[in-house]
């Protein structure tokens, strides 16, 4: 990627070496999300997690990191990427008379308090709908080049994407479909749920590389690096390599036929209206 003319975010909170931030009380949906991610695709215990969170008390707080753009390497790369979804979204949010309002990138280490719960490196990147706020511990780049063989910068900022993705569905009301389903429907029909709601992020992704693509921050290769990353995070695949078999009733997040198919719909069109995974008939 060249984002040397890109401004980097200054909606980056760094808490690298700082221990864990606020916990905002509760599980709750995000939570939830967290543990089915830790779960099915890294193979966490969901009741590991949820009694751990349950056992950290509340009103326990540590200071939070001021925000800004990181001077490191590393730090400005995602700074710049979450620079160019603001761009990207901002820019979709006014087509349709509406102000997009960014989320915040919490970097970290190992764990991290959030509004949802208690996070941990092994379950990845995760979105926060609680506290507005995705959540990432830069290790995780380094297993998606060695563990997932899903190496280069444009699908570490697909990850990131992914996860601003989620954000635009809570801005536009496609989180609450997860909410009102929990606890209500059969666990098979929530995980189907929960794989549409994640192609549907993968599909914005798609969007914001669309538009990357038309501010040529692009390079030659990106895209099929992107195109890796999701099919290197598909269900099957994911299960296949922890588990040794398949079992698509327990998919939480999309085959990688299916994920890399809705990041390509949404980078072809750049179209938000086309990542309508809901009122999909087939996926």
């Amino acid at each position: 990627m060249d984002l040397r003319n890109q401004r980097a975010s200054g909606n980056v909170e760094d808490r690298r070496g700082m221990g864990m931030g606020r916990l905002g009380g509760g599980l709750g949906v995000g939570g939830i999300v967290i543990a089915l991610i830790a779960y099915f695709v890294f193979g966490v215990d969901p009741g590991t997690l949820m009694s751990v969170t349950e056992q950290v008390a509340p009103q326990q707080e540590s200071a939070e990191a001021p925000k800004g753009a990181p001077a490191d390497e590393m730090g400005q790369f995602v700074s710049k990427v979450l620079g160019s979804t603001e761009a990207t979204w901002s820019g979709v949010f006014e087509q349709s008379k509406a102000q997009y309002r960014p989320p915040t990138l919490v970097l970290y280490d190992g764990q991290v308090r959030s509004a949802c719960g208690m996070g941990q490196s092994a379950m990845g990147p995760f979105y926060c709908p609680g506290d507005e706020k995705l959540y990432i511990d830069l290790s995780f780049y380094r297993d998606l080049k060695t563990r997932f063989r899903a190496p280069g910068d444009f699908a570490q900022a697909y990850v990131i994407a992914h996860e601003v993705g989620h954000h635009v569905q809570k801005l536009t009301g496609s989180f609450r479909r997860l909410e009102e389903a929990r606890g209500r429907v059969p666990q098979a029909e929530f995980n189907a749920i929960s794989v549409r709601m994640e192609l549907q992020a993968d599909c914005y992704a798609g969007v914001w590389g669309h538009h990357a693509e038309l501010m040529k921050q692009l390079d030659p290769g990106d895209v099929p690096e992107a195109l890796a990353a999701a099919s290197a995070i598909g269900d099957d695949r994911m299960q296949k390599q922890t588990q040794g078999r398949v079992a698509p009733e327990s998919f939480t997040h999309g085959s990688s036929e299916q994920r890399v198919r809705w990041f390509r719909r949404g980078l072809d069109s750049g179209r938000p209206r086309d990542c309508d995974t809901f009122s999909a008939a087939s996926l």
